[in-house]
């Protein structure tokens, strides 16, 4: 999808829209409505939405920002829904900060690190990509090394190697992670 040139969406740039934003969408719509398999029947219904009426993007911000603000939109949906009023109620302060736009912009600035981090992870070398998912699942070092039946050693020097890898590639992330925290 080339900036400011209309393009038919072709299966191939379909699947790879689908690929490139697929799982960051679902776990943006559980942070809305809380529940996962909610979340993906969610993200379903826009892809299919996407496919079906053929929707034309400018660029490739364009296609981020269309699928973003419509997955909230129909998570937003579903919490004023009398489908969801009778399983839970929200207060009106709770529903307020969801629909405001800071919320937004944070939980998507949020997807968009967790997106680049695991873009780059994944061109890890295999023993430092396993190693690093699972210190970013919050497993400690010795339980890493009994994990995957490797000297704690071993661990200490795949994860120095991958962040060494990681820091190039994650240079720009920093400035979303500082804005998201601060």
């Amino acid at each position: 999808m080339k900036p400011n040139n209309k393009q038919k969406l072709t299966l191939s740039k379909f699947k790879n829209m689908y690929g490139t934003y697929h799982s960051s969408l679902i776990i943006f719509a559980e942070k809305y409505v809380q529940d996962l398999s909610l979340a993906k029947d969610i993200v379903q219904e826009v892809f299919i939405k996407v496919w079906e009426k053929d929707v034309v993007f400018l660029s490739q911000n364009a296609v981020k920002s269309y699928l973003y603000t419509s997955v909230r939109n129909k998570s937003l949906d579903y919490l004023k829904s009398k489908e969801f009023s009778v399983k839970k109620q929200l207060s009106p302060l709770e529903m307020s900060i969801l629909e405001s736009d800071s919320y937004f912009e944070k939980e998507l600035l949020m997807e968009e690190v967790s997106r680049l981090v695991h873009e780059a992870v994944n061109t890890l070398p295999y023993k430092c990509k396993e190693i690093i998912l699972l210190s970013l699942k919050g497993l400690k070092n010795e339980q890493i090394s009994e994990e995957l039946s490797v000297s704690i050693n071993t661990v200490k020097t795949q994860k120095r190697i991958a962040y060494q890898k990681l820091r190039p590639m994650l240079n720009g992330a920093y400035v979303f992670i500082a804005f998201i925290f601060n």
